[in-house]
């Protein structure tokens, strides 16, 4: 008997490949998957603004990208003792505003780079709910602990979404006509919305991608929020905090994620990296002994040997550890 209910993924033609450029925005469960990818040796860059949730402040995110247009002075604030940016995750903010700046504007420059080179772009909407700043009218990607007070709450509507998100996707097209569009919902659950909210915010957020996907080509859908909503259905695929999904979710939907867009020869170099990772991370219990001197002459052998076969992965910062390390023996 089977005891669950497999979401069915329609195959895909789109493959992702270690050769491929690959941008991410979105919630904190883009972060899980894109940390999967990078420690898989996928050419990925995750966050350029940190953590944003909203259709809408993504959107405006990568508007920036699309106009490379650096922030001023003016559109940072400060408070509790930091300057921020309320198109920015706190990981940016800096008491000092010369550095917050600086900080900022250079992850728009490479990430407006990047925006223009890249074969993919992976999108996960978190909420349908936006904050806006009452002084200004702007929607924010993060409070920064500001009083509730400050901030209008509201949920996107379906056709606002749709219509913002097709005009963005030609701009899109216009500086980068190969790029293709990969849209995800989170599965993690918004329970601060309250539990019948945070369905209506993820329902708004499917109709859209359904709809935007109906009006423009080059979009897929991955159904990571389907597969812990429907598959697994479990609490024991929840972390502790009962609303993010587990290690083990997250695995299996690594896993059904590889099995619908890398090819065999794609999953053949995770396997080999996968095992040349493990051998870097190994740490000596001996120390410094003759048999760990050997282990990373031969580790950093294998590594660049890998390197040579695959010449489209990068592996310097490996490769640098290890002779680093190597270089102390003497």
């Amino acid at each position: 008997m089977d005891f669950t209910t497999a979401v069915d993924i329609p195959k895909s033609e789109l493959k992702i490949n270690h050769s491929d450029t690959i941008l991410m925005f979105g919630s904190c469960f883009i972060e899980n998957i894109g940390t999967k990818l990078i420690d898989s040796k996928f050419n990925v860059a995750v966050n350029p603004f940190g953590v944003l949730y909203n259709p809408q402040s993504i959107n405006s995110a990568i508007r920036l990208l699309i106009e490379n247009k650096k922030l001023a002075e003016s559109d940072l604030f400060r408070h509790n003792g930091m300057w921020h940016s309320f198109i920015h995750h706190s990981i940016f903010s800096n008491a000092n505003k010369e550095t917050c700046l600086k900080n900022i504007n250079f992850s728009i420059t490479q990430s407006a780079e990047r925006l223009r080179k890249s074969d993919i772009l992976f999108v996960t909407f978190g909420t349908a709910y936006i904050y806006s700043f009452k002084e200004t009218g702007e929607t924010v990607g993060n409070c920064h602990k500001l009083p509730a007070d400050k901030f209008e709450r509201r949920r996107l509507g379906v056709e606002e979404i749709v219509e913002s998100w097709i005009f963005l996707i030609k701009q899109l097209r216009t500086i980068n006509p190969k790029l293709r569009i990969i849209f995800t919902v989170s599965p993690i659950r918004h329970l601060k919305d309250g539990a019948h909210q945070n369905q209506l915010s993820k329902a708004t957020l499917l109709l859209a991608i359904e709809k935007i996907m109906k009006e423009t080509e080059a979009i897929e859908y991955f159904p990571a929020y389907e597969i812990v909503v429907d598959e697994l259905r479990d609490y024991r695929f929840y972390a502790e905090d009962m609303t993010h999904p587990s290690f083990v979710a997250i695995k299996y939907i690594w896993e059904r994620f590889s099995n619908t867009y890398f090819d065999s020869k794609t999953q053949q170099i995770i396997r080999e990296w996968a095992k040349l990772a493990s051998a870097i991370g190994h740490r000596s219990l001996s120390g410094k002994s003759d048999e760990y001197k050997y282990f990373l002459q031969q580790t950093l052998l294998k590594v660049n040997l890998f390197q040579e076969k695959y010449p489209y992965i990068c592996c310097k910062r490996e490769i640098n550890s290890l002779n680093e390390t190597l270089s102390s023996f003497h």
